[in-house]
C-alpha cells in the first residue's frame, strides 16, 4: 500500500528523533566514562606523590639509624630481647644496652612537610622553600623540631617547640631485630604511613648492618 507524502515525512521524522536520542545516550555514557577516568587518574597521581615522599622519609630514617654505634641505645638490642621497637604500635621505653648505655627512646615519630620558612627569605609557598618538622622525645616530653631548607642551599634548624605545627602528614615506626637475617647482623625496618590520601599511603624499607 502506498503512503502519502505526509505519512512518509512523519515516519522519517520519528526515526530521526530516535537516532538523536540514541546518539545523546551514547555521548552521555562516553562523557561520564571520561569523567570517571579523569578522577581516577588524579587520585592515582596524588597517591603516587605521597608514596614517593614516604619512600624518601623511610630512607632518611634508615640513614639516621645507621649512623649510630652498635651499642648506642638508639639501635642496640636490650639483653634478653630479640628485637626492639614495633611496626604496629608506638613504642616509648627506656632502652638499656648490654654495654651499659641507657636512654629513653621513642621508636616512632611524626613528620609534617610545608613549603614555607620561618625567615623572611621564604614568606610563602611560592618562594621555593621546604620545611620538615619531626617529633622527638626531649627530656621525657614530646618536642617538635623544624628544619628549614632554603632554595639558596642554606639549612636552618629551629629550637625545639612543645607545640606541634598542625596535623602530621606522615607517621614513622621502626623495629630493630637482632641476628636477622643471619647471626651477627641486625635488620632495621621502617614503616611510613599517611592518612592524608585515599587509600592511605604505606611504604616499608629495611636495612641490614652489623
Amino acid at each position: 500500500m502506498l503512503r502519502s507524502p505526509a505519512t512518509r515525512r512523519k515516519a522519517e521524522g520519528g526515526f530521526t528523533l530516535l537516532e538523536a536520542l540514541i546518539a545523546i545516550f551514547v555521548l552521555t555514557v562516553g562523557v561520564l566514562g571520561l569523567a570517571v577516568l579523569g578522577t581516577r587518574m588524579m587520585a592515582t597521581g596524588e597517591q603516587s606523590k605521597y608514596m614517593a615522599v614516604a619512600a624518601t622519609l623511610a630512607s632518611e630514617k634508615l640513614e639516621d639509624l645507621n649512623r649510630w654505634d652498635t651499642d648506642d641505645p638508639q639501635i642496640c638490642i636490650p639483653t634478653g630481647s630479640n628485637s626492639v621497637g614495633s611496626l604496629t604500635t608506638d613504642v616509648l621505653q627506656t632502652t638499656t644496652c648490654p654495654g651499659g648505655g641507657s636512654a629513653s627512646i621513642a621508636y616512632d615519630d611524626d613528620v609534617s612537610l610545608t613549603l614555607t620558612n620561618s625567615t623572611g627569605d621564604c614568606p610563602n609557598s611560592s618562594a621555593g622553600c621546604f620545611a620538615e618538622t619531626v617529633s622527638a622525645q626531649v627530656n621525657g616530653s614530646t618536642q617538635y623540631v623544624t628544619t628549614y631548607h632554603s632554595p639558596d642551599g642554606r639549612i636552618n634548624t629551629g629550637a625545639p617547640n612543645a607545640t606541634p605545627p598542625g596535623a602530621a602528614t606522615f607517621h614513622r615506626r621502626w623495629v630493630i631485630e637482632g641476628n636477622q637475617p643471619v647471626t651477627g647482623t641486625r635488620r632495621m625496618t621502617v614503616l611510613v604511613t599517611s592518612n592524608s590520601v585515599t587509600p592511605p599511603a604505606r611504604f616499608q624499607m629495611s636495612l641490614v648492618r652489623p
